[in-house]
């Protein structure tokens, strides 16, 4: 992809100074631009040192008048439109513009987009590891760890990117060749404003393709997104005859998914082939299977097997944590929205003692709670939603409830409670920023202390 503006001696303001801002920032020098980056936080000594190496100027704890004497403001990702700093830019005139609209055109190579409320992070990474298989040089990365500005100036075939709501809610451009949307699940409703903007926002990865681009749903999803035009949809779901008629369709049968396009139907894989487990990762790897064939990186000629080896559950996603006096423990702290956690609790088997809670995101626990009062003994909450969630519980008939004022005393509780044969499962439906950094110190913690009960 080509990008004809030139920003050479632009005045340009990166937003924030962690993963994406950083590598924003680079990108914005390298092509020239003058920058500067501002900061809420205090910055990391990592990111003094880089902007020091490179003559990029910064400032910190604040955004002073300094942030608005630009032509551009770029938007690292997770920068949400209501914040002070961006009605400040509007106010002033000052152009804003997002992660992706600012690197994606520096891009030399095709682009996957995956996006989804959960299973993206297993999606992208499943793509980028059978495209090495197939002897592709593919970039993966987006909101996965490495930012799509990393992979500027590279010669790839391919890159795949996991690109979050917050990310999409800004772009205008992207030309992915495939883009793929793995689910749909009320989540990042305090960031969006509503489920609908959270939505919209999904959505733009299937607008945003390049000509000629597909895109593949889940069957349920597609009035959801508002997909028009079946030209170049592929469609999911577990029965035969799909509700919309695409391009195509991805049928998950008893024992294998089936890939249906041109009116000619074929194996993409059995459910055998992969380790991974749970309905929702047979629809990971149904969907990323899909994905290689429409890159034409794959006919079928490899086995799927052959591809899926080798490839293991991201971590902090229903990781095995260890197994103490009989009973499983089990860190899905990437759990943060309801529908994950529902998901986590019902494709683990057997009775379980969930731990609960964290700094919530708008939610309905209504769902949660459903899922508890089906799959659980005892649920062990926590954080700054422990009482709504509790509620939740109260209102759906559930009383096996305990509270934690920590990780600590949470996994001590779910100990006391669990007998042999029983999963004590950690997946919040919260995020950690309550009491963590991110969901995986979060996750480290919770294995830490598991370890110590051995």
């Amino acid at each position: 992809m080509s990008d004809s503006v030139s920003w050479s001696g632009k005045r340009i303001t990166v937003v924030g100074a962690g993963v994406s801002g950083r590598e924003l920032a680079l990108l914005a020098s390298s092509l020239g631009a003058k920058v500067f980056v501002t900061e809420r936080k205090e910055l990391s000594g990592e990111a003094r040192g880089l902007f020091k190496e490179h003559g990029i100027a910064w400032e910190a704890g604040g955004h002073t008048e300094k942030a608005f004497d630009a032509d551009v403001m770029l938007l690292s990702s997770g920068i949400p439109p209501r914040s002070e700093v961006v009605q400040e830019a509007r106010r002033r005139g000052v152009s804003l513009m997002g992660e992706l609209d600012f690197a994606v055109p520096q891009l030399s190579a095709r682009v996957v987009g995956v996006t989804g409320s959960n299973g993206k992070s297993t999606v992208t990474s499943l793509i980028g590891h059978m495209l090495d298989k197939l002897g592709w040089n593919a970039g993966v990365g987006g909101n996965l760890g490495t930012a799509a500005s990393s992979f500027t100036g590279k010669k790839l075939d391919a890159v795949v990117l996991e690109l979050s709501s917050f990310q999409l809610a800004w772009a205008t451009r992207l030309g992915a060749s495939v883009s793929i949307v793995t689910n749909l699940a009320p989540d990042h409703i305090d960031w969006h404003g509503s489920y609908e903007n959270y939505v919209a926002a999904k959505a733009k990865v299937l607008s945003l393709r390049a000509p000629g681009g597909w895109g593949i749903v889940q069957d349920r999803d597609v009035e959801a997104l508002g997909v028009r035009d079946a030209q170049n949809i592929i469609t999911l779901s577990w029965e035969r005859g799909p509700i919309h008629r695409m391009a195509g369709h991805i049928f998950m049968d008893r024992e294998r998914a089936v890939l249906t396009m041109d009116g000619q139907e074929s194996p993409l894989f059995d459910y055998a082939d992969t380790t991974l487990l749970g309905a929702h990762n047979l629809e990971n790897v149904a969907m990323s299977l899909t994905a290689l064939r429409l890159l034409e990186a794959w006919d079928g000629s490899k086995k799927p097997v052959e591809l899926l080896k080798g490839f293991s559950p991201l971590p902090h996603r229903c990781e095995n944590a260890g197994m103490v006096d009989g009973v499983l423990y089990v860190d899905d702290s990437k759990g943060t929205n309801v529908a994950a956690s529902v998901t986590a609790m019902t494709c683990i088997q057997g009775r379980k003692v969930l731990i609960l809670g964290g700094r919530g995101k708008g939610e309905d626990y209504a769902p949660l709670a459903e899922g508890v009062l089906r799959e659980a003994d005892a649920a062990v909450l926590l954080g700054e939603e422990a009482d709504a969630i509790g509620k939740a519980l109260a209102r759906a008939g559930f009383t096996a409830v305990r509270r934690a004022k920590d990780m600590d005393e949470a996994v001590k509780i779910a100990r006391d409670i669990a007998r042999p044969g029983m999963t004590v499962l950690l997946s919040p439906a919260c995020t950690s920023w309550d009491m963590y950094d991110n969901y995986g110190q979060r996750g480290d913690h919770f294995c830490s202390l598991v370890r110590a009960l051995r």
